[in-house]
């Protein structure tokens, strides 16, 4: 039986595992955006690291299960926000328009992680592709499952929700090219701005906003004089 003070110290030995683990992928993702995956190696990371190779294999048994670790981040992180969503009750507009938000955080938050995997895919060992892949073929089933309960609800007008989920997948996921963390729009604009286009993409039905009644005063405005015949002056 475990003492409240032995139970405290695997808990902070964890964190502490975790913390260095994490740095280990934060420093290969950025040697390996920067370089290329075959021109780093463990030796390079470790010296960036400022400690040994033993160090790195502690928590990665080769190069190849680190990069595969980066690669997975984009997908992984993604489907998480998809499964979170979609176990939540509400209609499909809602949960499409807040699970786009996400998405297109999910996907710039981890910008450097998808654009290893685009160009070092083929380093991937075929059980790791197979697992990536897999991971992304349930992205797409998820997102169809829920273009299908809009159509049916009458919410969404798509006509092959299967190529829709493919384009919104497509859209978002390409946003990690051309976007760039200083420009124009903040994350959060972005996010919704992209969430909006994905709406009209799949002609989700939105409340319009009510136009003012006859009675109403439109504020900040005059009555216009008429002339004879009705005519504004």
């Amino acid at each position: 039986m475990q003492t409240g003070s032995s139970a405290l110290s695997i808990r902070v030995r964890d964190e502490v595992a975790a913390l260095k683990r994490e740095r280990t992928i934060d420093v290969a993702a950025k040697l390996f955006y920067e370089r290329g995956y075959e021109n780093t190696s463990l030796d390079v990371i470790a010296e960036h690291m400022g400690v040994t190779k033993p160090f790195i294999y502690a928590y990665f048994s080769s190069k190849a299960e680190l990069l595969a670790e980066i690669c997975a981040r984009g997908i992984a992180s993604a489907l998480d926000a998809l499964n979170e969503e979609l176990d939540r009750p509400g209609k499909p507009t809602v949960l499409l328009a807040e699970l786009c938000r996400r998405f297109v955080t999910a996907v710039l938050d981890n910008q450097r992680h998808i654009a290893i995997f685009a160009r070092e895919e083929k380093n991937l060992s075929p059980a790791d592709f197979k697992r990536i892949s897999d991971m992304r073929r349930e992205f797409d089933a998820r997102l169809v499952r829920l273009l299908d309960d809009g159509v049916t609800r009458g919410e969404f007008r798509v006509a092959d929700t299967r190529m829709a989920a493919l384009a919104i997948g497509g859209m978002v996921s390409w946003a990690y090219v051309w976007y760039r963390p200083n420009g124009r729009l903040a994350l959060d604009d972005l996010a919704g701005s992209m969430a909006t286009l994905v709406l009209d993409m799949v002609g989700a039905r939105r409340p319009r906003a009510k136009a003012p009644t006859a009675s109403a005063p439109i504020v900040g405005t005059k009555a216009v004089p008429a002339r004879r015949g009705g005519r504004p002056a």
